[in-house]
């Protein structure tokens, strides 16, 4: 799509790749509009019929771009990370605004999308898998909802997938600590769907025996999976408005300062 998202297909196949190594797949700007426009675009070529979303270089995504944050930082905190402003509350794309599409636009593909994770898929970059269908991880791949480090909550579209995966108190512990599980707990608690010592091998070697399937069954069977699901309007909408409560509140941007600056935040009381 362009220097941050690749896409190659091959059979059925679209082999998605995160290129951008060098920043253990962070996401910024343009990596959110291209992840959008992968979507879009998969989602109109009738060719496709699975989907393989993975990173090239140490990590999955490390989740957003520290520059990001280095900036709100420096601009006191004013708007989303990196200074500029926008309505988060603002419906950009049917139930959900351009952040949460970047997931929520994976989940509602009509094929399947396997995501194959390796080194970290932190905050953001978590939640970018678990808008797959299916998670393999490597042996020594580690995931974390990682948001409440940065004083955020997950607002990509992560809490409405994470109900459907996660016990309620397993949920809100990983959501309120933050806590990093390595891949065995990650399959055990529904995170991830199993290990494999070569994920994006492993995850192409599904997606072609998926391929071979009737197409209009897979299909079928994806929009079958996607209606066992509550509405999930209210719950976008609802990580949108706390967010924005959020982002730019004195005890978020002192968050950002100490981490920023490796020491403990000195919280004020609500």
């Amino acid at each position: 799509m362009n220097d941050r998202v690749s896409v190659s297909l091959t059979d059925g196949v679209a082999d998605v790749r995160l290129v951008r190594a060098d920043k253990m797949n962070a996401l910024d700007a343009a990596m959110f509009e291209a992840l959008v426009a992968t979507t879009e675009r998969l989602s109109k070529d009738k060719s496709v019929r699975v989907v393989v979303l993975s990173g090239e270089g140490k990590a999955f995504c490390a989740g957003l771009d520290m520059g990001r944050f280095a900036a709100m930082k420096e601009n006191g905190g004013n708007g989303i990370p990196g200074g500029e402003f926008r309505d988060l509350t603002k419906r950009t794309h049917g139930q959900a605004n351009a952040a949460q599409q970047a997931v929520w636009g994976w989940r509602t593909l009509p094929v399947p999308v396997i995501a194959a994770v390796h080194g970290v898929a932190f905050g953001g970059g978590c939640q970018l898998a678990l808008g797959a269908d299916i998670r393999l991880m490597a042996p020594d791949a580690r995931m974390s909802i990682m948001e409440i480090k940065w004083g955020l909550v997950p607002d990509m579209a992560g809490t409405p997938i994470l109900a459907t995966l996660l016990r309620d108190d397993v949920l809100r512990e990983l959501t309120y600590t933050g806590r990093i599980v390595d891949a065995k707990e990650a399959v055990s608690l529904g995170l991830a769907t199993r290990i494999v010592d070569d994920p994006r091998a492993a995850a192409l070697e599904m997606a072609r025996e998926i391929a071979g399937k009737n197409p209009d069954a897979i299909r079928a069977a994806k929009r079958m999976m996607n209606s066992l699901s509550v509405d999930p309007g209210p719950a976008l909408l609802a990580e949108s408005v706390e967010q924005q409560k959020l982002i730019g509140s004195p005890n978020q941007t002192e968050a950002v300062r100490a981490n920023m600056e490796k020491r403990a935040p000195n919280f004020a009381d609500g």
